[in-house]
């Protein structure tokens, strides 16, 4: 699979927003300093693009907080390897028991109509498995039980990848949900997934620690790697329709499931306008490489 990656200049940390976590402050110095890529400075220190071949990847997880983000943030690059003959598990952070403004909807009919939604758009894109946590929609806690269940499926499923949203922004809002998805997932891909002392019952399941090479955010204010999703796009929009009672005003908006297909399809091509990309379709990421940041230390 080929993708664009972005190479930063020298004026990197002019284009991040504060950093508050010690942990992200060492990744980004390995990301700064890293010298795989050439870096190409311009005097209005806008981005050049490289192409270059992701590393081999077998497996990729997909951490989610809620039903449907995951089609919005990294479904085409999903299907894309599974295409490719690779596995994709998802893991949903939350059971979406309060995504919905109608007066007749209970949590009860929610719960049941997003997790059947998020099965039937998995198997569109050609998901292995989709795994529900038991946590409560806008209720997602930054604890060790959360960290746990996420170090369990990491162990269990043993990505080479995982794709999660970006947590670290600081120009806009997002729904608190992302924010802990984002940063819990971050803690169990390192140190926790790896270090067998962490959360050790699960060595006695039968699983083992294991290392994540990479984790690919999506969502972030500063992407740095752009996948091209064109070939899969019409795949990407048919899993989004199957999110009904979260899409269903919006295809009505937009005249029906073609208007709205058309409708996403445009907002796609603006971004890529605006990134001056090569293709016709992408998802973008900021990507961080755990593994090699670990062995340069």
């Amino acid at each position: 699979m080929f993708v664009y990656i972005r190479n930063p200049s020298n004026n990197f940390k002019q284009h991040l927003e504060p950093c508050i976590y010690r942990k992200q402050l060492c990744l980004l110095k390995w990301y700064i300093n890293r010298s795989k890529y050439k870096t190409n400075i311009q005097q209005d220190y806008t981005w050049r693009f490289a192409l270059e071949e992701l590393e081999p990847v077998n497996t990729a997880l997909v951490v989610t907080p809620h039903p449907d983000d995951a089609e919005f943030g990294c479904a085409g690059t999903a299907a894309r390897l599974i295409s490719e003959g690779k596995k994709v598990y998802y893991v949903v952070t939350t059971n979406g028991d309060k995504g919905g403004r109608k007066t007749d909807m209970t949590a009860e009919y929610l719960i049941n109509a997003r997790q059947e939604e998020q099965k039937e758009a998995a198997k569109v894109i050609g998901v292995s498995d989709v795994v529900f946590l038991p946590f409560g929609d806008g209720e997602l806690e930054d604890n060790r039980e959360v960290r746990g269940q996420l170090v369990y499926y990491i162990r269990k499923f043993k990505p080479d990848i995982v794709f999660t949203t970006d947590p670290f922004r600081s120009s806009f809002y997002i729904h608190r949900d992302h924010r802990i998805t984002g940063l819990v997932t971050l803690d169990a891909v390192f140190p926790y997934a790896r270090d067998l002392l962490h959360f050790p019952e699960h060595i006695e399941q039968g699983l083992d620690g294991h290392n994540v090479d990479e984790i690919f955010f999506w969502g972030s204010e500063n992407p740095d790697t752009f996948i091209d999703v064109s070939s899969v796009i019409d795949l990407k929009i048919q899993a989004l329709l199957k999110h009904k009672s979260q899409m269903g005003d919006y295809i009505n908006e937009a005249g029906g499931e073609e208007g709205f297909a058309n409708r996403m399809k445009e907002m796609g091509r603006k971004q890529i306008v605006k990134y001056d990309l090569k293709f016709e379709h992408a998802e973008m990421f900021r990507r961080y490489g755990i593994r090699r940041m670990m062995s340069e230390d």
